[in-house]
């Protein structure tokens, strides 16, 4: 079985990013919005927990869904069609 490289890709980058868009409405909606730099902060350049952050942090977590589905399908496929009889 192979995996369809590009529909994977899409799906995880739709899971992560809108995953990271709720997570951050979840804790603004309990905590409110802080601002502050937080660990995928440093990672996603302009990621906050505030409303425009979420939106930054959408967008990041899309693409790095989406390169991160693309290479794991990539290398699945590579890797599956060798044990194949």
């Amino acid at each position: 079985m192979k995996f369809d490289v590009k529909a994977f890709a899409l799906t995880c980058g739709l899971i992560w990013g809108l995953g990271l868009f709720f997570l951050t409405w979840w804790i603004i909606a309990f905590d409110g919005p802080t601002g502050e730099v937080t660990l995928i902060g440093r990672l996603y350049r302009g990621y906050t927990i505030s409303a425009i952050g979420s939106l930054v942090g959408m967008i990041w977590a899309f693409f790095d869904g989406l390169i991160g589905g693309a290479l794991f399908a990539w290398l699945y496929n590579l890797l599956a069609t060798g044990r194949q009889q």
